[in-house]
């Protein structure tokens, strides 16, 4: 499956630069500094490794320090083995590195200059959950948090889930922040926009799903449905919720047990246990 984030321009699935072995070379064997991001830039090793073996990424660069490139051995060797086209890796100083990227960004010595990958709908998601009855998908109602997003792709690739969707609006772009808090699951989930959260949920359940919206207003916990079938765990922000016109879309209002001085959790917390719920419920 063609995973989500926009791209530029369609491009070859397994196209790299026209010539690698150029990539980061200085006359004189020096040091090269670091060049100018032609795309997204992913950094740390679980991303780049997860990005570095999947046929769908295209890659510009790869830049990494000496720790850096032994950590990427294991990926390099799959990718080679799978013949994918990968650029030569370019040596860097950790600090070039760290003026690439936000402060404090906990790079690992390896930073890559990618291109987004290319995007799906709702309709397509639907499509492949023709053949899988037990599908399950995540519906974020503005999440805006990267570091959230990120953790629900985490758990959504830990729970087998289809999908997560995101609104156009009011939702983090797919930056190295969230893919960094993704660990990995950025390549094999794809992270779909929607313009119409409204009318996605319909498309959705005219797919099959049930639709269940996780609030405190819900009048039985998740464990008390029967989430059998396509299932559609849909969550709104920390503090708003779901928002009014979201809720009436679902199918079923539900709740997590939560209980004492704290009855709230985290969004990405309250998505792994409720991807948990529906996965032990089977």
């Amino acid at each position: 499956m063609t995973r989500s984030n926009k791209p530029s321009a369609p491009s070859p699935r397994n196209a790299g630069p026209s010539d690698p072995r150029a990539e980061g070379r200085r006359s004189g064997g020096e040091r090269p500094r670091a060049p100018r991001s032609q795309g997204v830039l992913l950094y740390g090793l679980h991303p780049v490794a997860a990005a570095w073996v999947n046929p769908e990424r295209r890659f510009h660069r790869l830049l990494v320090t000496e720790a850096g490139r032994a950590a990427m051995e294991p990926a390099m060797a799959e990718a080679r083995a799978k013949g994918l086209n990968r650029p030569s890796p370019s040596p860097m100083d950790r600090q070039e590195l760290d003026r690439m990227l936000p402060a404090g960004s906990v790079h690992q010595g390896i930073v890559a200059d990618v291109s987004p990958l290319m995007e799906l709908g709702v309709e397509d998601i639907c499509t492949e959950a023709a053949d899988d009855p037990k599908a399950v998908v995540v519906v974020l109602d503005q999440v805006t948090d990267p570091h959230n997003v990120g953790a629900i792709l985490r758990s959504a690739a830990a729970f087998g889930a289809k999908a997560v969707i995101v609104t156009e609006r009011n939702a983090p772009e797919t930056t190295g922040v969230l893919a960094k808090s993704a660990s990995g699951a950025l390549e094999v989930v794809p992270l779909v926009r929607v313009t119409n959260l409204a009318r996605a949920l319909g498309e959705l359940q005219q797919a099959g799903f049930w639709s269940v919206g996780l609030d405190e207003s819900g009048a039985r916990t998740l464990a008390a449905l029967d989430l059998s079938g396509r299932t559609a765990l849909v969550l709104g922000a920390e503090g708003s919720g779901l928002r009014r016109l979201t809720m009436e879309r679902c199918d079923e209002i539900t709740r997590l047990p939560t209980q004492g001085p704290i009855g709230s959790l985290n969004v990405s917390n309250a998505a792994a246990v409720a991807l948990y719920e529906v996965a032990r419920l089977r």
